[in-house]
């Protein structure tokens, strides 16, 4: 996930990153199941979504 919110942060540089961390975090935790191997994927897109609200 480290990779996801660097990422992230470089993709939107006015959103703190303890947000970044923050919203990553509960989509990783929406996501705990047999998808693990896409989590990243799915949690990266769902966290730019939000941060781009």
């Amino acid at each position: 996930m480290a990779h996801v919110i660097d990422r992230l942060v470089q993709r939107f540089p006015d959103k703190p990153r303890t947000e970044v961390e923050e919203i990553v975090s509960e989509e990783a935790n929406a996501l705990d199941g047999p998808i693990r191997d896409y989590v990243p994927v799915l949690v990266e897109r769902a966290a730019k979504d939000r941060l781009k609200h």
